[in-house]
Parts: structure tokens; sequence; C-alpha cells
């Protein structure tokens, strides 16, 4: 009934391959960035309090 490619089959598991790596990058990293972004705001809102007293 046919032939083999293999370059389609090395597509299709390359596709699937990737796109599980990007699930489970996705489930370790999922809310990786949001701790950091509060630390910065605070430490923002500090400095901007001094300069603002400053002036």
């Amino acid at each position: 009934m046919g032939t083999f490619d293999l370059g389609v089959g090395l597509a299709f598991w390359l596709m699937n391959a990737s796109a599980l790596l990007c699930v489970v990058y996705g489930i370790v990293y999922w809310n990786k960035d949001k701790e950091e972004k509060v630390l910065e705001r605070k430490t923002w809102d500090k400095n901007e309090a001094k300069i603002n007293k400053d002036l």
C-alpha cells in the first residue's frame, strides 16, 4: 500500500515531541515570574516614595 517516507515520519514525531516539551515547560514554569514582579514592585514603590520625600 505504500512506501515509508522517513522525512514525513520524522517531522511527525518531532512535532509531537516539541508539543510535549512545550506543555512540560509550561507546567514547570507556570507561576515562576509572578513572585519576582511583586518584589520588584515593592522595591520600586519604596524608592519612589524616598525620591518624592527628598523633593
